[in-house]
């Protein structure tokens, strides 16, 4: 008996609640339609989009032009460069034998060993003046910070190259009576001097060059 009234109730809720749906269902709205804004993060990318669409040139990188004497120099520096290495590695090995022989005074490897620096010192000068020209030349180049550093590293090897060349033992009498402290002095300048051109080298090599 309870099962048959819950039906009768449920057949009555059917019957008399779709016409009530429907007479709800149209509903008319009387405010004008508006957009919300989601978050500030869109309207960020809104304007973002909206500068981009307005200069779609801006963010393009600048093409850079470089003359054919810049583009020569470049060669010549990057060729001659291949023999720094080699030359700094010969003239360290041939001064620490100099330097530890007792009778280094009368040694032949005196002259090989300036010949060598004197080899030294004149791929150091190519390396400057065509590498201080193309730095001078591509100064609005990315890079140009890490140029600048290798080159100041480059220009200051170079003139403790000199310097040690200048100090080097045995040129006069004088030298031969202060012999082996002037050969300590030498040796110290020479060792810093190639150990900043070693790390001036390496900067450019190990860091993809002058880009």
């Amino acid at each position: 008996m309870r099962r048959m009234s819950l039906a009768l109730a449920a057949a009555v809720l059917v019957t008399f609640i779709p016409g009530h749906v429907a007479a709800q269902d149209v509903i008319e709205i009387d405010e004008p339609l508006t957009i919300a804004r989601s978050t500030s993060l869109a309207d960020a990318i809104a304007a973002q989009a909206n500068a981009l669409a307005a200069d779609p040139q801006g963010t393009r990188p600048t093409a850079i032009e470089y003359s054919d004497a810049h583009e020569t120099r470049a060669k010549i520096h990057k060729y001659v460069s291949w023999a720094a290495l080699p030359l700094m590695a010969t003239e360290f090995a041939l001064g620490e034998k100099l330097y530890n022989d007792p009778n280094s005074i009368n040694s032949s490897s005196r002259g090989v060993h300036g010949a060598v620096g004197a080899g030294l010192i004149g791929v150091f000068g190519v390396q400057s003046v065509t590498g201080v020209w193309n730095l001078v030349e591509s100064n609005q180049a990315p890079g140009r910070k890490k140029r600048l550093v290798h080159g100041l590293m480059m220009l200051a090897a170079e003139g403790g190259f000199v310097a040690a060349a200048v100090t080097a033992p045995g040129h006069s009498r004088n030298d031969l009576i202060n012999f082996d402290a002037n050969k300590s002095t030498h040796r110290d300048i020479a060792i810093v001097s190639l150990g900043v051109g070693t790390a001036g080298y390496l900067l450019m090599l190990l860091t993809g060059g002058s880009h």
